[in-house]
């Protein structure tokens, strides 16, 4: 089963740690990363810019339309994510539980079923 381990950032929570704490969070992707390729669960990982860099674009009456976005009014924003292929949903929750973001008041890891990824059922 694969799923996606989806990281939710909120500028004012990370800007809110002592440096100490972000360097540690950020090392700690690089032990998880190791941890989950020699188990043999990664597939992918992305991490993803600022949402000052990104754009929406709609098409409006056949008018493509781009916005700075995405969502502005939103605290939170998409920061990355990790493609795993485990045994269980339960082992997914495992592991987005090892990500360091998951233990920062503020932060989350959203697990999601992947159901189609490349030409292939989840």
């Amino acid at each position: 089963m694969k799923y996606l381990l989806i990281m939710h950032n909120n500028p004012a929570v990370w800007e809110g740690l002592p440096a100490a704490k972000r360097t540690e969070i950020q090392e700690g992707h690089g032990a998880f990363m190791d941890a989950i390729r020699a188990s043999g669960e990664m597939i992918s990982t992305t991490a993803l810019g600022e949402p000052s860099s990104a754009s929406v674009v709609r098409v409006r009456d056949g008018v493509k339309v781009v916005t700075d976005g995405p969502y502005l009014e939103a605290k939170e924003f998409l920061g990355g994510y990790y493609l795993v292929e485990v045994d269980s949903r339960e082992r997914a929750h495992e592991l987005a539980a090892m990500i360091p973001d998951a233990g920062v008041q503020g932060l989350g890891i959203q697990v999601s079923e992947v159901v189609y990824h490349g030409g292939t059922e989840g």
